[in-house]
């Protein structure tokens, strides 16, 4: 399949960890990648990777989605080419109590988890409605389904992400339009270091999963149009109890469990 003929995906936060990983996946379902996010080594690596593997030549778009206009400079990386896929993967999140947390950092991951997926999100439906067809995923989390003391701002992100996937997967029914929020638990990625998390006790407590095995879950449950994909068994428990338990157990249990003022 020549490049030309190959429908446009565009993968955000493609230079590590599943986000890297749902790139490659793309690329061998025959779409062409644009790769996103703020390190260009890495992407180009990456491309170099796809060209060498799998004869795809992927885009780059070495962006920071935390600025205003990144959205808009992602999709004018796209270029005229039909962008059929969108999986919204970028985000971080900072580890500690909100009252302490730089302000500065907390609006650079609203401005990433929320504001740059929803205008990204915007920006590429026009296209896949008038087309008849088009795949987006959003990355939350098992985050997303709780309240999380010491990673307030964080886990209150990953609730957007998974409440307006839902309602915008009803909204475009029987458009052509296929709508997914994927949902991991904690994964082998960077994203913990990123978050300083090295020293939270949560981090031992928690059964892992490879970034290749939740992609691989996360991009099968896009194509089949599942609304939402909890990847892992303890994952789907700890997803689903906060429904059976009562509120104030939740946010004092999570809170325990990940404090390290508690720990």
């Amino acid at each position: 399949m020549s490049d030309d003929s190959r429908p446009l995906a565009i993968v955000t936060g493609a230079s590590a960890g599943i986000g890297r990983e749902l790139a490659r996946l793309a690329a061998a379902d025959g779409f062409q990648p644009l790769l996103v996010a703020r390190r260009r080594d890495r992407l180009e690596r990456l491309s170099e990777e796809l060209a060498s593997t799998l004869d795809v030549n992927a885009l780059i778009a070495a962006t920071d989605l935390t600025r205003a206009d990144g959205p808009e400079m992602v999709v004018e990386a796209a270029g005229a080419a039909p962008i059929e896929m969108l999986i919204n993967n970028a985000g971080f999140a900072t580890y500690g109590p909100f009252a302490t947390t730089p302000l500065e950092r907390t609006s650079s991951l609203l401005a990433l988890n929320v504001v740059a997926l929803t205008r990204l999100t915007r920006l590429c439906l026009d296209g896949m409605l008038a087309r008849g067809r088009g795949f987006i995923m959003n990355v939350a989390s098992t985050a997303g389904f709780m309240p999380g003391p010491d990673m307030a701002t964080y886990y209150a992100s990953k609730a957007y992400v998974l409440q307006f996937s839902e309602a915008l997967a009803v909204e475009l029914s029987g458009t052509g339009v296929r709508v997914s929020c994927l949902c991991p638990g904690p994964t082998v990625t960077e994203f913990h270091d990123v978050a300083d998390m090295r020293d939270s006790p949560l981090l031992d407590r928690l059964v892992w999963m490879s970034a290749d095995e939740v992609a691989r879950q996360g991009y099968g449950a896009l194509k089949r149009g599942r609304a939402v994909r909890v990847t892992g068994a303890v994952n789907k428990l700890t997803a689903w109890a906060p429904r059976w338990l009562p509120r104030a157990m939740v946010r004092r249990l999570v809170g325990r469990i990940q404090s390290r003022r508690i720990a």
